[in-house]
């Protein structure tokens, strides 16, 4: 019988490739077999992560480029890049994302403190730069007929969280997304076009790391709520998103689209 699970050759575009999730992922995937190509804005960062990767002899291949995801000509030319060089684009995973300290609500301020130029930034660094790579490399993918795209939700998608005023209205906002993406791709396109999201709970990363933990590595307060609101009583490991974005890009899930796949040690069901 078929394996389902299998990556092998799938041609994966990921963007925000160089953060501590995304090449976390694109490890996990070369190594399964898979053709990686890491999108992100630092040439030495990526170099970094393709020589980390290299040494460990992947059965895949893994590669950076340089963009931009908020410049559609920039994404274009990644694009073309990608195509001309392997001939088709059998994954896109859009993990660019971040916040802005002028987006959030510390609890010493008031919504009257938030500053509107960086809730703007945040919106369309988060959705804006999921809707531009999406719109680019859906086109080689509904040329072929066949194609997946993963966005970044996020459990501030799912209910308001305290402080991350700009960063849950733009992730709420890929969770909407991705629904109407499946739903147009699969009418116009085909079945073969799915459109799935992943949501991670609270994995420690370069832009939340002092939001969540002390110079000493102990957790701050809110680090402290988060745990108390996971039932598995800790944070999330980078490793453990790829099982579910390996099942997400494979045919295991090949009657999948317009879900939300929740990967956060059950904070999202927990209510205290």
């Amino acid at each position: 019988m078929k394996n389902l699970f299998d990556i092998n050759g799938n041609v994966t575009v990921i963007t925000g490739g160089t953060g501590v999730l995304g090449r976390a992922i694109a490890k996990y995937l070369a190594l399964n077999g898979a053709k990686v190509i890491i999108l992100g804005r630092n040439e030495e960062t990526g170099a970094r992560i393709v020589s980390e990767i290299e040494a460990e002899k992947p059965a895949g291949s893994i590669e950076f480029m340089k963009t931009n995801v908020l410049d559609l000509e920039t994404v274009k030319a990644n694009c073309e890049a990608i195509v001309a060089k392997y001939g088709r684009v059998d994954t896109l995973l859009n993990a660019a994302g971040g916040n802005m300290p002028g987006a959030t609500i510390a609890p010493d301020k008031t919504f009257f403190d938030l500053s509107t130029n960086d809730f703007e930034k945040v919106l369309n660094l988060n959705l804006t730069g999921t809707v531009i790579p999406t719109q680019v490399f859906l086109g080689p993918m509904a040329e072929q007929g066949k194609g997946v795209v993963i966005n970044f939700s996020s459990m501030a998608a799912f209910r308001p969280l305290t402080r991350v005023c700009g960063y849950g209205a733009a992730k709420a906002g890929i969770s909407n997304f991705t629904a109407y993406m499946a739903a147009e791709c699969a009418r116009k396109f085909g079945e073969g076009i799915r459109v799935n999201a992943i949501a991670p709970g609270f994995f420690l990363t370069e832009q939340n790391r002092s939001l969540l933990t002390n110079p000493d590595g102990s957790y701050t307060q809110r680090g402290k709520d988060v745990i108390r609101q996971t039932p598995f009583g800790r944070m999330g490991s980078p490793e453990e998103l790829c099982g579910t974005i390996h099942y997400l890009m494979s045919e295991a899930s090949k009657f999948v689209t317009g879900t939300v796949a929740v990967v956060d040690g059950g904070f999202n069901v927990f209510a205290m």
